[in-house]
């Protein structure tokens, strides 16, 4: 089994409420600046992108890697992030 980041931890942990999409594991600065361009600015929006593509992992990191250029580790990292806040919280 991986092990996740205090970053990971911190978000799975609890409520989504209004974080940044930089809350989100695996997102950085940098490709927060890209996704907020493209109108992702909050944790909230990027987990309906992936609710929208069905909770489906694989989708979801192929998509973050065309709408971020998130390489395949960080879009895994917040595949995962997402899907272990989902089983917390929907």
């Amino acid at each position: 089994m991986s092990t996740t980041s205090q970053k990971h931890r911190d978000f799975v942990g609890e409520p989504m409420g209004d974080k940044p999409v930089t809350a989100l594991s695996g997102i950085g600065e940098i490709l927060g600046k890209k996704l907020e361009q493209q109108g992702f600015d909050k944790a909230s929006v990027v987990l309906g992108q992936f609710l929208l593509l069905r909770k489906d992992s694989e989708m979801f990191t192929e998509w973050l890697k065309d709408a971020s250029g998130a390489n395949s580790r960080q879009a895994g990292s917040c595949a995962q992030c997402l899907r272990e806040w989902c089983d917390a919280f929907l």
